[in-house]
């Protein structure tokens, strides 16, 4: 039922269908319909067939089955890549988001997926362009934060200190924060430590 408040509404609108039309058609009430829609109560699951009748769509579509489906399989595309990345099979990891950028072109976690693996690959350029294109479409904070950090680290590789340190002085939480990054963006670090500190932050190796 995770969806089918929204799709109900969605459904309604696509059709041109008022929630007195909807409840006409379903010998209900317009309050029913309209308590659906906000998510309050449920419809009985005996007149969902009746419902993907009024909306010419199926059943699966109304309770949102293709959104779960494409959820589930992104997951399992990302718990693919990070085997693959723990197993040190970067390659391999990075065959797994470009394949999934095809078909999910805008989806940040893809996107920042990939910049995560350009990064253990030592391609700096690219995921850094990566990065910014994929953080403002991130919603989640957690990801981002870590991004922002990699971030930081990837620009010192490219020789751009001033944006690094900018970058780190903007930092949020933990891990990820502005006190554990400033100071280490502002040393001259090597080319290796860069390198362990963008794992560290990937992939939680110390």
């Amino acid at each position: 039922m995770l969806y089918l408040a929204e799709n109900l509404k969605k459904y309604r609108i696509m059709k041109n269908l008022t929630q007195e039309d909807v409840a006409h058609f379903l010998h209900i009430t317009p309050q029913s319909v309209s308590k659906w829609e906000r998510a309050e109560t449920y419809p009985d699951i005996t007149l969902l067939p009746a419902l993907a009748n009024v909306f010419e769509t199926s059943i699966d579509l109304l309770m949102g089955m293709d959104t779960i489906r494409a959820a589930e399989t992104r997951y399992a595309i990302h718990k693919r890549a990070t085997e693959f990345m723990h197993a040190g099979a970067l390659g391999e990891a990075e065959k797994v988001y470009r394949d999934a950028l095809l078909i999910y072109p805008n989806k940040p976690g893809m996107i920042l997926g990939l910049a995560g693996v350009l990064a253990l690959r030592n391609k700096p350029e690219e995921a850094i362009e990566l990065i910014e294109r994929g953080l403002p479409l991130s919603v989640n904070e957690k990801q981002k934060a870590t991004m922002r950090a990699v971030l930081c680290f990837l620009y010192l590789q490219c020789g751009r200190q001033q944006k690094a340190q900018a970058l780190a002085s903007e930092l949020p939480h933990a891990r990820e924060s502005r006190e554990a990054i400033a100071p280490v963006v502002a040393d001259n670090l090597s080319e290796a430590e860069i390198n362990v500190h963008i794992r560290t932050l990937l992939l939680g190796e110390e």
